[in-house]
């Protein structure tokens, strides 16, 4: 008899907005023995923007990938690859940020989320 394969487990940090008209919410994400992050977004700015979405492991490792954002009411997700979690997988983090289209190499940077939940109330 075949087991069930385990449930993702999914670690998000909270639901943020820009003024510019960006939405994002970033996460961890585990199952198995995989780990990736994943960000969910909504992009209502009226211009295509860049997001860049980084996994951090424990001890330092870093996986990053680039998603285009098309200007849309409707959510998308950006994901990085999922690989094998190390030990400790509650010690993984995720940030995303989203940053409009500039000239000459300098794009303002409109978001940024990540997977950690505030703490208290930050005073």
């Amino acid at each position: 008899m075949a087991s069930d394969p385990l449930p993702a487990a999914t670690r998000c940090g909270p639901e943020l907005a820009s003024p510019d008209g960006v939405e994002a919410q970033t996460c961890v994400v585990t199952e198995g023995a995989d780990t990736w992050a994943r960000t969910y977004y909504r992009n209502t700015t009226g211009q295509e923007l860049d997001a860049v979405l980084t996994l951090m492991a424990p001890g330092g490792r870093t996986v990053q990938v680039r998603c285009a954002v098309e200007a849309r009411d409707e959510p998308g997700t950006c994901e990085t690859p999922r690989e094998r979690s190390r030990p400790a997988a509650d010690g993984y983090s995720a940030v995303s940020e989203f940053a409009g289209a500039g000239e000459d190499g300098e794009a303002p940077l409109l978001l940024r989320s990540g997977s950690n939940a505030p703490e208290g109330d930050g005073s």
